[in-house]
This record gives structure tokens, sequence and C-alpha cells, in this order.
């Protein structure tokens, strides 16, 4: 194969809200600007990625409810439906989010194809496949079983690496690839998003996440009932998923004036630029998307230092990371940053040039593509 061809790349990632699709949707769009075809298979076309976009695909996979099993069977359509795209446009790899059922499905697919047919797998780990299922017996020898098949391993963090290794005892090589985010310009300016949210001179506090217990949006919401800065200010929260469980919590706190909720956001930039600072209080994470997506507006962030956040918040530079998961130590951290215009200011120029620095398009599409460009070489 000519190593500077264009490749051939199957994509399988989850395609609700939540960072490793939006991730695997952004790298799929940026690999087809680089003169890749990509081919998309899912259930459903991931959450961000366009309806129609030069040398990007899409192929369905349809799950049949048979009486026979007693819940619905994603792996083996998936695995068929991979096979079947393999071949008929004779990708040169798969490229995986998620060991489970993502990389298994891959490894049964490429086993379907006669040789010199079989396409490279490439496994990216984002985070639960490890740090969740890795622990759990009935997960953990499938998926070290994927990795090992696997002709490359990627996580997003030197964190989720060093977990992976410790907790799935993979002996593999694995390449840290950290995610990136390439902003667009918003759809609207900053005077229509604040009018639409009815806005006056309120500071604004950003959050986005998919509503799952790891984030944490219980100590969130906490965390914001005690702020108390000289203006007022307000939790916009970008929820990737339904929010009415936790409304009972935000009327207990009494919120309700001070939660503004949008749900299923595509675009995220229209509400970063009136966004005065992110919080973020996960439980873990093994990047955090999130932040990064802020920090790319200019937006600095106050998080917990866990997992890989570290490696994407630089403490006291372009965010703020908080040792606790006390409610009065994050809103105080919250507390200090509104109150300091010139510091928010300077720690968000700061924000978004390591955001563009470190985790751009630029810097982080062509590590993948050197990893398929090795994996394709063997």
């Amino acid at each position: 194969m000519t190593s500077d061809r264009p490749l051939r790349i199957g994509i399988t990632c989850y395609p609700s809200v939540g960072g490793s699709g939006i991730l695997a949707s952004e790298l799929g769009e940026e690999l087809a600007r680089r003169g890749h075809e990509v081919h998309f298979i899912s259930y459903q076309r991931p959450f961000r990625l366009p309806a129609a976009a030069p040398r990007i695909f899409f192929h369905p996979v349809v799950i049949n409810d048979y009486e026979l099993f007693k819940y619905p069977d994603y792996t083996l359509p998936l695995s068929v439906k991979m096979a079947e795209v393999a071949r008929d446009h004779q990708l040169d790899l798969l490229h995986v989010h998620y060991a489970v059922p993502h990389a298994t499905a891959a490894i049964l697919a490429r086993s379907m194809l006669p040789d010199g047919r079989r396409p490279r797998v490439v496994t990216t780990l984002h985070g639960t496949d490890t740090t969740l299922l890795g622990r759990d017996p009935g997960y953990g020898p499938a998926i070290r079983h994927a990795l090992a098949q696997s002709d490359a391993i990627t996580t997003v963090s030197e964190f989720l690496r060093v977990e992976t290794v410790r907790l799935l005892g993979v002996s593999e090589r694995i390449d840290v690839v950290h995610n990136f985010f390439e902003p667009q310009a918003p759809a609207r300016n900053a005077d229509e998003v604040r009018r639409e949210l009815k806005l006056g001179d309120e500071l604004v506090v950003f959050h986005a996440s998919n509503m799952r217990p790891v984030k944490r949006v219980d100590l969130l919401l906490d965390s914001i009932a005690r702020l108390r800065t000289d203006r007022p200010a307000i939790l916009l929260l970008l929820a990737g998923a339904d929010f009415s469980p936790y409304v009972p919590h935000v009327q207990r706190r009494g919120l309700r004036e001070r939660v503004l909720v949008r749900e299923k956001v595509v675009g995220i930039e229209d509400y970063l630029q009136v966004a005065d600072a992110a919080m973020f209080t996960s439980e873990s994470e093994s990047f955090c998307l999130s932040a990064l997506e802020a920090m790319s507006l200019g937006v600095p962030c106050v998080a917990r230092r866990v997992g890989g956040i570290p490696e994407v918040i630089e403490d006291g530079v372009s965010g703020v990371l908080v040792d606790s998961d006390e409610p009065h130590d994050l809103a105080a951290a919250m507390d200090s940053l509104l109150g300091d215009r010139e510091r928010r200011l300077a720690m968000g120029a700061a924000a978004k040039t390591r955001a563009r620095a470190l985790f751009s398009a630029e810097v982080i599409v062509p590590r993948y593509e050197a990893v398929y460009r090795r994996v394709c070489a063997t």
C-alpha cells in the first residue's frame, strides 16, 4: 500500500450524546477533509455527524427483536454489517470507539472475511470500558481478548492508559491520543443568545454533560446553590439526556430561577460565547471533552482534580482544579474566579491558547493518521 494514499476507514461509536461519539464524529469529519473515505457503522447516525458531507457515508445496523432472545442483540448484527461494509468498500481499517461491544464486533467481522481482505482494527478506549466494565468479571475477559486481538490500542489520556494496564493487565502497546475540539463560528451572535435565555447582567456558569451519575450533577447543583457572587449568577446547563430527574433537586435548593437547561444542543458554540466560566464536578473523567470545548472558546473552568482532567486544565493558569468533593469548596473556587474579572479573562485567554496548541484537530488528527499508517503497513 502506498504510504500516502487516502485510506478507507470504518468508524463505529455510540451515536448518542457523549464525549466518545462527539470525538468519533469530529474525527470522521476531519479525516474526510484530509481526503480519506470514512464509513460510519452504527444503529443510528451519530449525534453531531452532518447529514451530507463529502467522503462520509453512514451504514445503519438493523437490530431485530426476536422472541428467542430475552434482550435484543446488537453485537452480532453489528459484526455482520462491519464485515459487509469492509468487503463492499474494501476498508483498510475499522476504528472502533469502546472495546465492548465495538472491538468485539470488529474482531468477529474481520474473521468473517478471507485473508487479504481483512481490515486492521484500531480500538480507542474512552473510560468506562476500562474503569467500570474492566472490573466486571462478566466483561473483563472479553475486553482483554478484544484488546489483545486489536492491531492498535489508543486511550484519550495518560491517566486512562495507566488505568487500563493496572485494571486489565494489558501488555500490548497503548498510544495516548488526546481528544480534540475544533470550534465552529456561532450561528447566532451573543446578544441573540442572551435574549433567548432572557439574561440581563447575570454571570453565566456553563456546564455540559450526558447527565450520567458519574458526572455528579447533584454536586454541581449543590455548588451553584452556595455561590455568593456580587452579581447574580445562573447555571446554563446543556444536557445530553433528559434533565427531568434533577428537577426536584433544583426545586429543593431554590434554584428554579438560577438554572437554565437546554437539551441535546448541537451548536454548543452559540451558548459558550455567553459563558463567564464553566464548572465540572465529575466523580471521574478520562479526559473531559466538555472542559476542552469551553477552553476552546476562551471560557476558564473550575473542575475537580480527577482522572485525566489535569492533563487538560493547567491549574492556576488555564483554570482552577479543586481537591475536594465538598460543594462549599467548589463554590468558593468559582466565587473567586467570577469575582475577579481580570483573572478570569487572563485564564480564559490561556485556556484558549492551550486548547489550540495541544488539543486542536491540526495537532491530534495526524496522530491518529500515524497509528493508521503504522498498522496498515504491517
